[in-house]
């Protein structure tokens, strides 16, 4: 077994793909005291001390599990011993009780990358190995996925404030064992990958075995996942070119999406940019589910999205899709989906909505925090202008779902429109607001599958 580990000069070649890295490169990565996760904690940090950098291990601890804190501790012990950085982030709001897996992978991914935010750390090491990728394709294939679902995990995504990478896609579970071994580097083994109630867990100690002795290996899973890699690129440079052409996309929120190119494009493309626009309004890591999109696109081709609809459009991926002039349609968010409010805290850029990116001045002092403005909000600071327009005409559906500073006092500014309690003061707004959402409209420079 020892044999099988990965050497520094071959896990050097892996990392060519991913370069070229800043001078004293710094790079955190998401380590959960498993095989794989320590393997590529000790081969990065080998890397990265030979190029003068050095890196920040990162374990979140859910809470899932009476045991989590204790191994949290225990593999921050054994980097500790080597000498490597190493943060424990605990999970913040309530325990997760629903959709365990997938809630808690995006709680993960959201931590480790508000801390590379705070620390200005610009790239994110995960250690999925081939087997995650080969399963990863075939959950999605279950699902009914298209290209860019079944090209499963991309080794680069790049997102607002860090990379993520992946350097291990290529490698075997088994060799990340020897590697570890080879370190000669305990590791914890999570007893979820082992509970069948998880369909990954099934597909990984079931399926994938049975689809081994009919020829469907691991490696053949995750080469066709590569080649629908090129496909997804390829694809992704003509949704971008109908994006162009069909998609207004406001500092607020929302889209002004001509039907036209979207019908004149091949179905396939017209899809894709539907979805492009719906996740990136919606504030959403994934597009909505495939037959759902496709049941608006054909309304919208056909001119029946008003039908039976009293004229209020439909909704989908926490989206509100309006008819708008002959050819065209509002995509805003969904009221009844916006987030809850979020304190906000001086100094300090945060998140709110999956849309909108928050930096609060030195000055924004104790209790206030970012909400949804309402409709009850946009009367307030309607009268409060006095009967005066505000400063940019925003529909009527986009209103309420405002990002809104709030102090005890009620409304403090809505800065997508010019508002500020404080201005005839001349207060600077107490913070910026700037529409980012977590998925942009075209993924030509990123794929956001973090799976």
């Amino acid at each position: 077994m020892p044999g099988l580990a990965l050497a520094a000069a071959e896990f050097a070649v892996l990392m060519t793909a991913f370069g070229p890295f800043e001078d004293r490169v710094r790079v955190a990565i998401g380590v959960s005291g498993g095989a794989d996760s320590m393997a590529l904690c000790l081969l990065l940090d080998r890397w990265v001390r030979e190029r003068g950098g050095r890196v920040a291990a990162l374990t979140v601890d859910h809470g899932l599990r009476p045991d989590s804190r204790l191994e949290a501790e225990r593999v921050a012990q054994w980097l500790g011993q080597r000498g490597i950085e190493h943060h424990i982030l605990p999970l913040p709001g309530p325990p997760i009780t629903k959709a365990v897996q997938q809630a808690a992978r995006a709680a993960r991914y959201a931590v480790m990358m508000a801390w590379c935010r705070l620390h200005g750390v610009l790239h994110l090491a995960v250690a999925h190995n081939s087997e995650d990728q080969a399963e990863t394709f075939l959950l999605r294939l279950g699902r009914g996925s298209g290209v860019t679902g079944l090209s499963a995990m991309a080794p680069i995504v790049s997102l607002d404030d860090a990379r993520l990478i992946r350097p291990l896609l290529a490698v075997p579970r088994q060799r990340l064992e020897a590697t570890a071994t080879a370190f000669e580097q305990p590791w914890i083994s999570d007893p979820s990958n082992h509970n069948s109630a998880f369909r990954r867990v099934r597909m990984r100690h079931t399926v994938l075995p049975l689809l081994g002795t009919e020829g469907l290996s691991v490696s053949c899973l995750t080469a066709t996942a590569k080649r629908l890699g090129r496909s997804r690129q390829a694809l992704d440079l003509a949704v971008a070119a109908v994006l162009a052409r069909a998609a207004a996309l406001d500092p607020a929120g929302f889209v002004r999406l001509g039907v036209v190119p979207l019908v004149q494009a091949a179905e396939e493309i017209g899809l894709r940019a539907l979805a492009g626009v719906i996740t990136c309004v919606g504030g959403a890591l994934y597009p909505p589910r495939l037959e759902r999109l496709e049941r608006l696109y054909h309304l919208l081709v056909n001119g029946q999205l008003a039908g039976g609809m009293s004229g209020g459009g439909v909704t989908l991926g926490g989206c509100r899709i309006v008819p708008q002039g002959e050819d065209g349609v509002l995509v805003c968010r969904e009221s009844a989906r916006v987030a809850a409010a979020l304190p906000l805290v001086s100094s300090l850029r945060q998140h709110w909505d999956g849309r909108f990116l928050i930096e609060a001045g030195p000055e924004m002092g104790f209790g206030r925090y970012v909400a949804a403005l309402g409709v009850t909000g946009w009367r307030t600071i309607s009268r409060k202008k006095g009967g005066r327009s505000l400063v940019r005409w925003v529909p009527a559906q986009v209103r309420p779902t405002l990002p809104a500073i709030f102090d005890e006092e009620g409304i403090l500014a809505v800065p997508n429109v010019g508002y500020n309690r404080r201005e005839e003061s001349r207060w600077p707004t107490p913070c910026r607001v700037v529409f980012a959402p977590v998925r942009p409209m075209t993924t030509v420079l990123s794929s956001l599958v973090l799976s």
